[in-house]
């Protein structure tokens, strides 16, 4: 261990040693003069100034390289849960369980259409979840991700804008491509108690059975109806109750279904018509 070092006020002269001594043997002055000589340098102090910033400074930098280390080594497994997510919510929207029906039991095929409705080529599935991670602006580049499930159904995705953010979600359409299957609808920061109802099943429930198209084959949508819906309205197979108190949200919900479905038009109107040509021959 380093010994101390003290210093004579008087003369200079240095001694060293765990304490100053009781006279200088130089000047002869008394312990009372002699200072004890701090080490200098930048960690020399451990409660100076800059022996803090610095020491706060190493130890951010050393927490943020753990921390990028960690989240580089979990990054598979995140976009595994997120991928894993969006499939069950897309095996919900066809009225399955996820626990007894997988993506892969029901779904045939993944595609992006432009908006002409046609499948634009060379887009791979991973290419329709990784489409599916910005709808925003997967939609505002006229591409639209649909799902083709094995009995018929379609899944379309949809998003759109509550009351305080975003919500999105997924309609499964009947193979007549006109009749709700079933739907998914989730939100990032809506009411709870309120607008955040739109995500719960029993919401969910009031969209089975009903019609986007009215009985002239005009393009109507599905409109969340402030006050309840009236089976004796002739506006009623295109109706669902909105949310109590979620009014916001519940016209977000209404815009997000009508802009949404309305970019497959194309691709409804076409399969339609197949579907009828194949009908009568």
């Amino acid at each position: 261990m380093a010994k101390k070092k003290f210093i004579c006020k008087v003369c200079g002269y240095v001694h060293e040693g765990d304490a100053a001594p009781e006279k200088c043997p130089v000047c002869g002055a008394p312990a009372s003069e002699f200072v004890e000589q701090k080490p200098k340098g930048l960690f020399s102090d451990i409660n100076s100034n800059a022996y803090i910033i610095l020491y706060s400074v190493v130890m951010v930098v050393i927490v943020a390289a753990l921390l990028a280390v960690a989240s580089f080594s979990l990054q598979d497994r995140q976009n595994a849960n997120i991928l894993n997510e969006k499939q069950q919510q897309i095996v919900k929207a066809l009225g399955e369980d996820p626990l007894t029906a997988k993506y892969g039991d029901v779904i045939a095929e993944a595609q992006i259409l432009d908006a002409k409705g046609n499948p634009i080529a060379g887009k791979s599935e991973a290419d329709v979840f990784a489409a599916l991670q910005d709808m925003k602006s997967t939609l505002a580049a006229g591409e639209f991700p649909i799902f083709k499930a094995k009995n018929g159904c379609v899944v379309i995705p949809v998003y759109g804008v509550g009351l305080w953010d975003a919500i999105w979600g997924y309609v499964a359409l009947e193979p007549d491509l006109d009749t709700i299957k079933g739907i998914v609808i989730d939100h990032k920061g809506e009411t709870p108690g309120l607008g955040a109802e739109i995500s719960t099943s029993a919401h969910h429930a009031l969209y089975v059975g009903k019609k986007i198209f009215d009985d002239s084959g005009k393009f109507v949508s599905v409109t969340l109806k402030k006050g309840g819906t009236n089976p004796n309205d002739p506006n009623y197979a295109h109706e669902v109750d909105a949310i109590t108190g979620g009014t916001k949200t519940s016209d977000g919900v209404t815009a997000m279904l009508h802009d949404c479905l309305e970019n497959y038009l194309p691709y409804i109107d076409a399969n339609k018509a197949a579907n009828s040509n194949m009908s009568n021959n």
